[in-house]
């Protein structure tokens, strides 16, 4: 549980988020640069990184932040710090494999967790490496071929 001068919090995040195109840049040494990277981010905005899972091309991210930090300044924040530092650190990146552009997709997923499903939302992450790889819809592709729904792990088969 968190707490601020004025409140006292347990309000967690799952978000999800990938690059441009989902395109597999996410490992070796950008992955490493990246994970540190929101941790250090995380830290210094006040934040708490519950658990994190950089996959090859998408990011999985439990995170605790304070009441008056919305979900989308949270999503601005990372992305925009990671992909200037990325850009910075790994300029071919942007020449190559972005023709230019930005690194991160417009979009992204975030659902909230209480004491309750932060559990479930943990093993979730955890376990992403080992989930199928049958990408059908839409929806599976961005969720990795699991979802989390109120509360609820569904695993498809």
């Amino acid at each position: 549980m968190g707490r601020t001068s004025s409140a006292v919090y347990e309000i967690n995040y799952h978000i999800v988020w990938c690059p441009k195109y989902r395109k597999p840049i996410l490992k070796g040494k950008v992955k490493e640069y990246l994970e540190d990277l929101i941790r250090t981010i995380a830290e210094t905005k006040g934040w708490k990184v519950i658990e994190l899972e950089v996959m090859p091309d998408h990011i999985h991210l439990f995170i605790s932040a304070p009441p008056f930090e919305a979900p989308t300044d949270i999503v601005k924040v990372l992305k925009g710090v990671t992909a200037k530092r990325i850009f910075e650190k790994f300029s071919e990146l942007k020449k190559k494999e972005f023709w230019g552009s930005g690194l991160w997709s417009p979009s992204y997923y975030v659902g909230t967790a209480g004491h309750v499903s932060a559990e479930t939302i943990k093993k979730y992450i955890a376990g992403v490496k080992n989930r199928c790889r049958k990408k059908t819809t839409r929806f599976n592709r961005w969720m990795n071929c699991d979802k989390i729904y109120k509360g609820k792990s569904v695993v498809r088969k």
